[in-house]
């Protein structure tokens, strides 16, 4: 790790500020993330039972300036926009606009043909819950964290690198994580709507709650707009970090492109869970699970995982990976939420986004 501390010309300190008192459960919990993990940065946002929220940071937001974390950071927030994504699916499921278990031939025809694969055969439920069993672009896709980090990508072009791959297994008879499902989603939005994809998040989510930082960036938009901490990417765990935060990540799109903060994020989840953004029946859809292969414990819904806690219930959330950031958040039903950033996709260390997962449930458990 000096070495990859050198490559981006600064040290990595152990925290930017110290933990309040041997009993605060986050603040420890991101200086290990820091210190033994060796993230360049954490930071995290926490709702405790009666709604107010504490801000954390540790380390720092530049290795090479050592400039502060700032406290709720924007970030890159990665696969977190499925959540976004599905929930205005489920909107218009709710207006009649579509049907969950519609095939989605019937929105998007001619389409979805492959070997193996017919879009007469997969749902608009199978692509929201990755179950549809088609092939995952990012498998084949481009560098987009090295020669292609600044090239612009159309839907698309990458649902046609996916296509030209051979179904993962007949829709309906496993569950595999595909980005290639939720670029359809996205393309099913602006068919059904006949609006622009990232108009109809900001319109339905994102004002609707009031998240204030939080968005989709526009075509050609690299940086970051807010106050963030820098990004960094290492090839395998391990290797020199160097800094990506601006990228283009119009090859994430409806799967995976959002940029937001941990405040924003738990008002996201929380916003859920309270029946702000969805009516009852929908909101029974999306927490309608099966058994994914992410973390232990963890269950595929529509555009959000549940997850077992240590101290009993579920937490429910979703996270997500972009060169540059790692975020995991959790919400429970009794109004409890936490989620933490990291600015590393790939950790330094290879426990890292275990350490992170962690360091969620003992949020909520604690």
């Amino acid at each position: 790790m000096t070495a990859a501390a050198l490559a981006v010309g600064g040290t990595l300190p152990t925290s930017a500020a110290p933990a309040r008192g041997s009993g605060d459960v986050v603040q420890r919990g991101l200086d290990r993330l820091v210190r033994d993990d060796r993230y360049p940065a954490a930071l995290a946002a926490a709702v405790g039972r009666h709604g107010h929220t504490d801000h954390y940071t540790a380390g720092v937001a530049d290795l090479r300036t050592g400039a502060k974390v700032p406290a709720d950071g924007q970030v890159r927030v990665g696969s977190n926009t499925k959540t976004f994504t599905a929930t205005v699916v489920l909107q218009l499921v709710g207006e009649g606009r579509v049907a969950l278990d519609a095939p989605i031939e019937e929105y998007l025809p001619h389409l979805v043909r492959g070997e193996g694969i017919d879009g007469r055969r997969i749902t608009v439920r199978q692509l929201l819950q990755h179950t549809s069993g088609l092939p995952n672009y990012t498998d084949f896709a481009g560098d987009f964290a090295g020669k292609e980090r600044h090239t612009y990508v159309q839907p698309r072009a990458l649902l046609d690198l996916a296509l030209a791959h051979k179904a993962r297994c007949a829709p309906g008879t496993d569950w595999e994580y595909s980005n290639t499902n939720y670029l359809l989603a996205g393309l099913l939005i602006e068919k059904v709507t006949g609006r622009p994809l990232a108009e109809q998040i900001t319109h339905r989510v994102i004002e609707r709650i009031g998240l204030r930082h939080t968005y989709f960036p526009g075509v050609g938009e690299e940086g970051i707009r807010e106050a963030h901490p820098e990004g960094y990417y290492a090839a395998k765990p391990g290797a020199p970090l160097k800094n990506i935060t601006e990228l283009d990540p119009s090859w994430a799109w409806a799967a995976g492109q959002m940029v937001s903060t941990p405040g924003d994020l738990n008002r996201l989840f929380s916003a859920l869970s309270g029946g702000k953004l969805l009516e009852p029946a929908q909101l029974a859809q999306m927490r309608t699970t099966v058994a994914a292969r992410l973390w232990p414990g963890a269950r595929y819904g529509l555009g959000v995982v549940s997850t077992p806690l240590s101290c009993g219930g579920l937490m429910w959330g979703h996270g997500g990976d972009i060169p540059g950031y790692h975020t995991r958040t959790g919400v429970t039903d009794d109004g409890r939420a936490v989620t933490i950033a990291a600015t590393a996709d790939q950790a330094p260390v290879k426990k890292g986004p275990a350490d992170v997962l962690a360091t969620v449930d003992a949020t909520l458990c604690g």
